[in-house]
C-alpha cells in the first residue's frame, strides 16, 4: 500500500464527515471564485490604466461638467503631448434595462489617446471623424446586440434629451473596434461630441472630463499642479490624477467591492479554517494508538507528519477544486446578465492560481499542529491510550 491509497483511505475512513468539509470548503471556493471575479472586473480600469494619462475632473464632483474652454488651455501645459475630451451620455437600447456604456467623443484626438487600449483601424477610424452620425461599437457590445458593421441605431439617454423633446439619437456603426490587451472592455459605444452638443437641450459647451498625455510620466506631478492651479478660484476649479485613480474613484461609486470581497471570503475562510483543523486534530487523536502502532512497525516521525499533512492537504483539494470548477460555471451563466455592469467578469487564469495556492495553504495550515502532535507522539504514550 502506497502513501497516497493510505492518506485516500485514512481521510474516508468516517465517510459522512469526509463528505461534510468537503461540501463545506466547496462552498467556500465557489463564494471565492465568483467574487473574485466581481472584484476583478470592478478593477480591471486600474489595471489597464497608462502611465502617461492623466484626468481632469470638476473638483466638486466628477460628475459636474466643466467649460470646453478649458480644452485649449490644458492643451497649452507644457509637457502635456496629446488632450481628449469625453462626456458621459447614460444610455440604454430599446429599454432603460437594457443599460449601455456610451460617451460623446472627440473623434480624431480620443482614438489618438486611446489607440494603446483598443484596435480602431485607420479606415474605421477615419470615418468616424467625417461622420457626424457615426458612432464605433465595441466588439463585444456589438456581438451581445447583434449589430454590424452600417446599421444604423436608437440610442436612448436618461440624462440628456434633445432640443425637440425627444431622449433618442440615431446613430450610423462605422466601424467596430477590439481591444488589443486582455483587460481592455470592448462593451462600449463611442460618439461625435459635436453631434451631441449640437443637439443636446442642455449643457452646450460642457464636457465630462479631459484626459491627457505626457510626454514623460515623471512628469505626471507638475503637470497635474500646474493644470489644477490654472483653474484655481473660477466656477469650475479643476482635480487632476491618473488616469489609475480616476478609475478607481469611478468603480467606488458603485461601493466598496474590495472590502466586501476580503469580509465575506475572510469569513468564509476562517470558519472553514477552525472547522477543518479541528476536525483534523480530532481524526488524530482518535487514531493515536494507530500512530503507536504505525511508529512500532518502523514508521517515523517525519513519514507520519508528511500522512497527516498529505490528508490535510487531500481534503482541500477534493473541496477546493469541484467549487472552483462550479464557480467557473456560475461566472458564464452570469455573465450574459451582467456584463454591462460588469464587464470582463469572469474566472480568470490568475484567480484560478491564487485559488489553488489557497487550497494548498489551507491543508497545510489546518494539518500543521496536528501533524507535529502526531509526529512527536511517543509509542508508549500513543499504545498506553484507550
Amino acid at each position: 500500500m502506497n502513501a497516497l491509497t493510505l492518506v485516500r483511505k485514512n481521510l474516508f475512513r468516517r465517510k459522512l464527515r469526509a463528505i461534510l468539509m468537503i461540501v463545506s470548503i466547496l462552498i467556500a471556493f465557489l463564494i471565492f471564485g465568483v467574487l473574485a471575479g466581481v472584484y476583478a472586473s470592478f478593477t480591471a480600469g486600474e489595471d489597464r490604466a497608462a502611465a502617461d494619462r492623466l484626468v481632469v475632473v470638476n473638483k466638486v464632483n466628477f460628475t459636474q461638467p466643466l467649460p470646453m474652454a478649458y480644452y485649449n488651455r490644458v492643451r497649452s501645459v507644457t509637457g502635456v503631448r496629446q488632450v481628449t475630451h469625453a462626456n458621459w451620455f447614460g444610455g440604454y437600447y430599446q429599454d432603460p434595462r437594457n443599460f449601455l456604456i456610451v460617451m460623446a467623443v472627440e473623434p480624431e484626438t480620443y482614438t489618438d489617446v486611446f489607440s494603446r487600449d483598443f484596435d480602431f483601424g485607420p479606415e474605421a477610424r477615419q470615418a468616424f471623424i467625417r461622420t457626424r452620425t457615426g458612432a464605433l461599437v465595441g466588439e463585444a457590445m456589438a456581438r451581445k446586440w447583434g449589430w454590424k458593421l452600417g446599421d444604423r441605431v436608437p440610442i436612448a439617454s436618461n440624462i440628456f434629451s434633445q432640443r425637440n423633446g425627444s431622449h433618442t439619437w440615431d446613430f450610423d456603426i462605422v466601424g467596430i473596434f477590439t481591444g488589443k490587451t486582455q483587460q481592455s472592455d470592448t462593451n462600449l459605444m463611442f460618439f461625435q461630441y459635436d453631434y451631441f452638443d449640437e443637439t443636446r437641450s442642455f449643457g452646450k459647451d460642457t464636457i465630462g472630463w479631459l484626459v491627457l498625455q505626457t510626454a514623460n510620466p515623471a512628469e505626471n506631478d507638475r503637470i497635474s499642479k500646474a493644470i489644477d492651479a490654472m483653474f484655481v478660484n473660477s466656477t469650475a476649479e479643476t482635480a487632476t490624477d491618473t488616469e489609475k485613480a480616476f478609475n478607481k474613484a469611478f468603480a467606488a461609486q458603485f461601493g466598496n467591492i474590495a472590502l466586501i470581497v476580503v469580509l465575506v471570503v475572510g469569513a468564509a475562510f476562517v470558519t472553514i479554517l477552525m472547522i477543518v483543523g479541528n476536525t483534523m486534530a480530532l481524526t488524530v487523536r482518535e487514531r493515536t494508538r494507530e500512530i503507536g502502532v504505525l511508529k512500532t512497525l518502523g514508521f517515523t516521525g517525519g513519514r507520519i507528519l508528511r500522512l497527516v499533512l498529505g490528508e490535510s492537504v487531500l481534503l482541500s483539494l477534493l473541496g477546493g477544486l469541484p467549487g472552483l470548477a462550479l464557480a467557473a460555471l456560475a461566472t458564464a451563466a452570469l455573465r450574459p446578465s451582467v456584463s454591462n455592469l460588469l464587464p470582463g467578469f469572469a474566472l480568470t487564469v490568475d484567480i484560478v492560481a491564487e485559488a489553488i495556492v489557497l487550497m494548498l495553504a489551507l491543508g497545510l495550515v489546518t494539518g500543521l499542529i496536528p501533524a507535529l502532535n502526531a509526529m512527536r507522539l511517543q509509542i508508549a504514550t500513543a499504545l498506553g491510550r484507550g
